[in-house]
């Protein structure tokens, strides 16, 4: 048997399975695409998280498209982060191209443009189904993690979340939050001095400034009504297919902490809310976080903790999550150790640092007789890649050189009016555009100040107008007492001695 045959055998024998598969290309062998030698992936082990990484213009996009596709087709839906703004394209089929037949002659594959149903979500201004979730649903532990406070101020918030819940104050936007600070420190200190204790105005002025840096980057749109259902990205259309739900981020480069912050809501969301699924044989959702590095850089080594913490545990709700990146060593080590599928794109060493982490990813990969993993790194053309994955006993597949198949639907964006109508036609934009702001904390807390300050005004009021009345009474009676014990003049006249010797002696010269 030839080195050809036997490396043909072997590809065919570590790819196939009993379950469903999605097909993600051929196997190459120095340098020669081996038609029909198909490198598969099994549904079953798709929830056991995977990795796509290379340097840029390599694929990595193409190759997150085509893993979004096939995962429709098989009616699993779809999570997107579109940082780049280039998967909107989704929605429509693919135009085809002599290049895309020519690549699919090679692997042994139909090509088939095809459309997918999409739905667009935003986390800002931009056009889309708009994400939001409240105060309360983070809780005090999350929201302490995600503005990455002190044990301290991490009390203050738990406190604050308690007198919240014991006096019925809905926390749902960062301005209720920023209300129940000022007023714990304000004209609610007495309160909350007597029921919980003494609150710092320095702890709580150091959250209230967190909060605006949140504030800034875009919170004061995540944070709010209608909180968004994650049961609504578990959606299929009437063919069965499930929906691609493409979040668009093209504006969230500068706003790392948002991202981190709704990154974080998003899956602690799923976590709490998805049940256990068990050895399903397929996944129940796929989530793709392009741009990986935009979560793990900017993140606090709480907020790393608590994703690293989730992505170990969500697998068991049937789903996947995705990293999409440069390097592998963007991500934190303790996320790759749990990573199934790998598909790694060319990487390009222009320094020695670069190289060593060459070596580094090579290691990641299992060994095989037919490549030199490192040499291959750095060879591979655009929309080639090694891809290792878990069979479904989950050991590893042979690793293989792949000529990745090509995306049946469009590898380019939707224009204006191809987005607003698919905007229009969405069920979710209706359910979640339009812009609640209720009866919560910072309106029953502006209400109780000016219920307590109108009291007060009315209290002082009465105060003065007693005041005013015994001064009144005081006055009357001393002026009372003043005229009693003035002499009437006429008395005064008649009382003088002058007169009463006048009066004595014309009464003697009578008498005698």
């Amino acid at each position: 048997m030839t080195k050809s045959d036997k490396f043909r055998n072997d590809i065919a024998q570590g790819n196939t399975f009993k379950g469903d598969y999605i097909t993600l290309g051929a196997a190459m062998l120095e340098g020669e695409t081996m038609t029909n030698a198909y490198v598969n992936v099994p549904l079953k082990t798709m929830n056991r998280h995977g990795l796509i990484a290379g340097a840029t213009g390599t694929g990595k996009t193409k190759t997150l498209q085509v893993l979004a596709e096939n995962l429709s087709e098989k009616g699993v839906p779809v999570l997107l982060m579109d940082i780049k703004g280039d998967l909107s394209g989704l929605a429509k089929a693919s135009p085809g191209h002599p290049k895309i037949d020519e690549r699919h002659e090679k692997i042994g594959l139909p090509f088939e443009p095809k459309e997918f149903p999409v739905e667009v979500l935003t986390l800002s201004e931009q056009d889309g189904v708009r994400l939001r979730a409240t105060i309360s649903e983070f809780g005090p532990v999350l929201i302490s993690r995600i503005l990455d406070v002190t044990e301290t101020q991490a009390g203050i918030i738990s406190v604050i979340f308690k007198y919240c819940d014991d006096n019925k104050l809905p926390l749902l936007d960062l301005k209720d939050f920023k209300k129940i600070l000022q007023y714990s420190t304000g004209e609610g200190k007495k309160e909350f001095q007597e029921a919980y204790g003494r609150i710092s105005t320095a702890s709580t002025g150091a959250i209230l400034r967190k909060l605006i840096e949140l504030e800034q980057q875009g919170g004061d749109l995540f944070f709010g009504e209608t909180s968004f259902d994650t049961q609504d990205l578990l959606r299929v259309d009437k063919n069965g297919r499930g929906y691609i739900n493409i979040i668009r981020l093209t504006d969230i480069q500068d706003k790392p902490k948002l991202f981190s912050t709704f990154m974080l809501s998003l899956l602690a969301e799923i976590y709490s809310t998805f049940p256990e699924q068990g050895d399903s044989g397929r996944p129940e959702l796929i989530m793709f976080i392009d741009e990986a590095h935009l979560i793990f850089n900017e993140a606090s080594d709480a907020l790393l903790n608590q994703i690293e913490s989730i992505v170990k545990l969500i697998r068991s709700k049937g789903v996947g999550l995705y990293f999409v990146t440069q390097n592998p060593t963007d991500v934190p080590e303790a996320v790759l150790g749990q990573l199934g599928l790998k598909v790694q794109h060319a990487l390009r060493a222009f320094t020695a640092k670069d190289r060593k982490a060459i070596k580094l990813t090579a290691q990641n990969y299992p060994d095989t007789e037919y490549y030199d993993t490192a040499d291959v790194l750095t060879s591979l053309g655009i929309g080639e890649a090694l891809v290792s994955a878990l069979d479904e006993k989950g050991k590893p597949t042979p690793l293989a050189a792949t000529m990745m198949r090509a995306p049946m639907s469009r590898m380019d964006i939707l224009t204006e009016s191809e987005l607003g109508s698919l905007l229009a036609a969405s069920k979710l934009a209706r359910k979640y555009n339009e812009e609640i702001d209720r009866n919560s904390a910072y309106e029953m807390l502006n209400k109780k100040i000016e219920q307590a300050e109108a009291e007060e005004a009315k209290q002082k009021a009465k105060e003065e107008q007693e005041a005013l009345k015994k001064a009144e009474s005081k006055r009357r009676t001393s002026s009372s007492r003043r005229r009693s014990t003035r002499q009437n003049p006429i008395v005064k006249v008649l009382s003088s001695p002058t007169v009463i010797r006048s009066v004595l002696g014309i009464l003697t010269k009578m008498l005698k």
